[in-house]
């Protein structure tokens, strides 16, 4: 059925036995990006150092920070960004110290009352009945803070200081559960790992859509549940310096993928293609081919948008460097109609063909085709223009006319 609907899909001009091979299969050079001849240099260029990784996660630590009690303000956080080994290291140390910080203060009442001195007297009324050491107290002490109960060891009236700390631990043992509870809670519901059935495309590509120049990106979602309320953004990342002498590292520029038109709004059930126009508002306004080449940043793309199962919400993220970038390629179709369906097939989702793009920036082709424009106009005469003619030869005939009338009647005169 997909193949009777040719005329669905976009279907390159190279035949497929000489499409190249998938772009995760084998590195893209910059020479043969761009379709120099040139032979590749003895040095290579140094790779630049990513600020995003293809994953997502940000290259930058954060080195001398000396107001570490900032972190200690905002501790839940803290806890939820811990790595799990810890998360659950101080989940346990929570609760181990709490039970033996009361099964210690247990047994030091018993200590203080005699109780542990009066153990085979029958008459003696204890703080905590069959409390006879430290053991026994820690056991009180868990079976107090969860609400165990096994019954054998408990506190009587006679005990007004065990009375105050059976409160004390009550309301200490739920603030020590609710906040661990929900650390773990928040730590397990977190969408992070929803991102990585996101997925972005290897590789970036310009090429001509509707007659411009545009810097397009694939983006897909894996999963049958979808991201509600999705959005796109791209950040150009590129060091500059200001017309004062001032060296910005890193200046971070917006690349508009349709914010004004509501285009970076998706609805992301089948992959997409995100389109970046490439006019006089554009950073890449003035780059062509050759310049690209040449060129040092990196483009950071954001997809965002709420989880469909949970309302979470969830991010995901990805960079293009210059090296892949590729000028003159366009993205392989990946959908297809099937018997009732639409199929996805996510094995060209990286896969892109070449396409006749010109070289130059889009500055110069907008320059060049105002030329041509303004050429078209001076040669071809206007409906306007032959008007005019046609009216100053009809005054002409019309005088030409006139005047010959009036000799006969100037001759007769004389």
């Amino acid at each position: 059925m997909a193949k009777e609907n040719s005329g669905f899909s976009t279907i390159p001009e190279t035949p497929v036995s000489e499409a190249k091979p998938p772009l995760g299969s084998r590195p893209f050079k910059a020479s043969a990006r761009l379709g120099d001849n040139e032979p590749e240099k003895a040095v290579k260029k140094k790779r630049r150092q990513r600020y995003v990784e293809k994953d997502g996660k940000c290259n930058v630590q954060h080195g001398n920070v000396r107001e570490t009690y900032r972190y200690l303000t905002d501790i839940f956080t803290t806890l939820v960004d811990l790595k799990w080994r810890f998360s659950l290291l101080v989940f346990i140390l929570a609760y181990a110290i709490t039970w033996l910080f009361f099964g210690l203060i247990w047994w030091f009442i018993a200590y203080c009352r005699g109780d542990l001195d009066h153990l085979e007297d029958h008459t003696w009324t204890p703080c905590v009945n069959n409390l006879n050491g430290f053991v026994s107290a820690f056991l009180f002490s868990i079976e107090t803070e969860t609400t165990i109960g096994y019954g054998h060891r408990v506190i009587t009236d006679k005990c007004p200081e065990g009375i105050i700390l059976l409160l004390l631990q009550a309301i200490l043992g739920s603030m020590v559960n609710a906040f661990m509870v929900g650390c773990m809670f928040v730590k397990i519901s977190q969408p992070n790992k929803r991102a990585e059935t996101l997925v972005f495309s290897s590789h970036a590509v310009v090429s001509l859509r509707d007659d411009r120049l545009c810097l397009m990106f694939r983006v897909g979602d894996l999963r049958s549940s979808h991201i509600v309320e999705a959005s796109i953004r791209a950040k150009l990342i590129k060091s500059k310096q200001t017309h004062e002498g001032e060296f910005i590292p890193l200046n971070q520029t917006d690349i508009n993928v349709g914010f004004e038109t509501g285009d970076d709004r998706l609805f992301l059930v089948s992959p997409l293609i995100i389109s970046h126009e490439i006019n006089e508002h554009s950073p890449f306004w003035e780059v062509s081919r050759e310049q690209l080449e040449k060129d040092e940043f990196e483009i950071v793309v954001i997809l965002e948008g709420m989880v469909e199962a949970t309302g979470m919400t969830c991010q995901a993220r990805s960079s293009y460097l210059v090296d892949e970038v590729l000028w003159g390629h366009r993205f392989m179709s990946v959908l297809s109609l099937e018997d009732g369906f639409y199929e996805v097939d996510y094995n060209s989702f990286h896969q892109t063909f070449e396409v006749p793009t010109p070289s130059c920036s889009a500055k110069e082709m907008a320059e060049a085709t105002a030329r041509m424009d303004a050429h078209m106009y001076w040669s071809i005469p206007s409906r306007l223009d032959e008007k005019v003619e046609e009216g100053t030869e009809k005054e002409a005939g019309d005088k030409e006319r006139n005047g010959s009338l009036a000799n006969p009647e100037s001759e007769s005169k004389v």
